[in-house]
């Protein structure tokens, strides 16, 4: 009877283990690792989302709220990772990877490096209130920024091109560039926003 019981229980804790790790594994109440999206190349933001970015050969994406229970999508599909929030707290996501080299953002998303973005080729594009902070060391990055966008940079790069207007703001936070490209769409008056360094 006892070694029946052992069975039976042993069995659900390896039914249990088996369903959490092949979709997402639950770090605390708070997080939640999400195990089955790999190979992101680029990431898709929309509504209020704070994204953390990091290079690391080990792929992962970390929610950092409840996210099941709110207004809220993670999705991955042929490389693309999607996330979007429109509740009133920001979601916040984290995520590492080797691969990625593309970032869109819309409404008020946000994004910020955690560590070097060191690749061959970034690109980033911001639209609506986006706003981002990354720390280069990248050879080429491309950078786009439309409507009320903003970033902040830092580091180095050695092929830089910018094209924004004049509604978006670039701040240099010592942030170098040994060939710099800038497109302006709206010429008036757009080269008081960028600051000094850049050019």
């Amino acid at each position: 009877m006892k070694t029946k019981m052992l069975s039976i229980v042993l069995m659900f804790v390896v039914m249990s283990a088996i369903t959490k790790s092949s979709y997402a594994t639950t770090v605390n109440s708070a997080a939640t690792v999400l195990n089955d999206i790999k190979s992101i190349n680029k990431i898709e933001l929309h509504g209020n989302v704070e994204l953390f970015i990091s290079d690391n050969a080990a792929e992962q994406v970390t929610v950092y709220n409840k996210y099941y229970a709110e207004s809220a999508l993670v999705q991955n599909n042929k490389g693309v990772l999607r996330i979007t929030s429109y509740g009133t707290e920001k979601l916040i996501v984290w995520v590492t990877s080797d691969n990625l080299r593309t970032i869109s953002a819309y409404d008020n998303a946000e994004v910020k490096s955690f560590g070097d973005v060191s690749k061959i080729e970034f690109n980033i594009d911001l639209h609506d209130n986006a706003t981002a902070k990354l720390n280069f060391n990248t050879y080429s990055a491309n950078v786009t920024l439309k409507d009320n966008a903003k970033i902040e940079l830092s580091g180095t790069v050695n092929e830089f091109s910018l094209n924004h207007n004049t509604g978006s703001a670039i701040i240099n936070n010592n942030f170098s560039a040994e060939h710099f490209t800038e497109n302006n769409n709206t010429r008036t008056d757009a080269r008081s926003k960028v600051l000094a360094g850049l050019e």
